[in-house]
């Protein structure tokens, strides 16, 4: 049964609406559709020549004259229709998060995808990792980070980095520490010819130790250069005998030197007292991140010494000691942007919400 046919009265403005509509290309078929049957109507059609020339149902004409004579213009669009109820909702969320607070299933290393859908029970499994990945957690990627528990850390932190800001006029500021038990490893490598053509290079899982060389080094903060040596063992010896030829690089200059904690670097009092010149600053406990020297180990293991072979032990030290002055030749000195240098504690924290306390790059 069609429902009685409403008149419908135009507007001039809405009129120029609908007939832009008409005209315009782009316009969707049902909207256009709508469009005419309005014009239509109030150009004084009735209802099935209407659905006759549109090409609609008699019932459809009705819908849209009684929409446009109720609501205007904006009748012609469709009305909010509710959309699926979601299987998940936050209450599921908060359930992974706190799932993963807990330890994984006895024998597991960690939490994976399917295994908290497994202890969930009745959560798919495609939902757990747009879930993971929405909030950006990677149950793969492993970090790892050192809490120092040391009681003057401000004011140790406070004192090295203000020797990197604002270092005392007329002195020198060194970083010193050592990289111990470097290996001279010997093993068959070359590029590698895949099956699609590719190459790349690679290395034998085999090799054949040539012993190890402990490498103790200074970097001079103003900078950025290395003075290093090559020392069989990492004793209080081949410390001090280390520093004297730091001093002797640096005649009748007042040094400051920042070491970590190592039991070597301490109760050097007569040897201090030898060289009056010189003034150690320790860095916290578990904080010897702190010292700029340790970004410079970090290049040296990635540029001169991953992926390397050695066939001596002297091999090995000539290859360090020519990366060494090959670095001195370009060096540049660390820039620390990091002024304030704040202790905070992480447990009870997820990994998420952990904050590393350095700034430091090359500058």
């Amino acid at each position: 049964m069609i429902p009685e046919a409403r008149e419908v009265h135009l507007s001039r403005k809405d009129r120029k609406v609908l007939e832009a509509c008409c005209r315009s290309p782009v316009t969707l078929q049902r909207d256009l559709k709508r469009a005419r049957i309005v014009l239509l109507a109030a150009d004084g059609r009735s209802t099935r020549s209407i659905a006759k020339e549109v090409g609609v149902q008699p019932r459809i004409v009705s819908l849209w004259r009684h929409r446009y004579a109720d609501h205007g213009l904006e009748g012609l669009q469709d009305k909010p229709r509710p959309g699926k109820q979601p299987i998940y909702t936050k209450t599921t969320d908060k359930r992974i998060l706190k799932l993963l607070d807990k330890p994984p299933p006895q024998g597991f290393a960690r939490w994976t995808g399917p295994l908290l859908a497994e202890a969930l029970g009745d959560v798919d499994v495609q939902y757990v990792w747009r879930f993971l990945r929405s909030h950006k957690i990677d149950l793969v990627a492993r970090k790892s980070w050192c809490e120092s528990n040391d009681p003057n850390f401000t004011a140790k932190a406070a004192d090295v980095v203000g020797l990197y800001v604002a270092p005392p006029a007329k002195a020198i500021v060194l970083c010193v520490d050592e990289k111990p038990s470097i290996q001279a490893l010997e093993r068959a490598q070359g590029y590698l010819k895949l099956p699609n053509g590719r190459a790349l290079t690679g290395q034998s899982h085999d090799y054949k130790r040539h012993g190890t060389t402990t490498l103790f080094a200074a970097l001079e903060v103003a900078t950025g250069k290395i003075i290093a040596t090559h020392s069989k063992r990492r004793r209080r010896v081949e410390f001090l005998d280390f520093m004297n030829s730091v001093t002797a690089a640096f005649p009748n200059r007042k040094l400051h030197v920042i070491l970590d904690n190592l039991n070597t670097h301490k109760k050097n009092e007569d040897w201090l007292k030898a060289h009056p010149n010189v003034q150690f600053h320790f860095t916290p406990t578990s904080a010897s991140w702190l010292n700029q020297v340790e970004v410079w180990f970090s290049i040296l293991q990635g540029q001169s010494l991953s992926g390397t072979s050695f066939t001596s032990l002297k091999q090995l030290q000539e290859h360090i000691d020519a990366y060494v002055n090959a670095y001195n030749d370009r060096a540049e000195p660390f820039v620390w942007t990091k002024k304030k240098v704040r202790q905070r504690r992480f447990k009870g924290r997820r990994i998420t919400q952990l904050c590393v306390s350095r700034d430091s790059r090359s500058g």
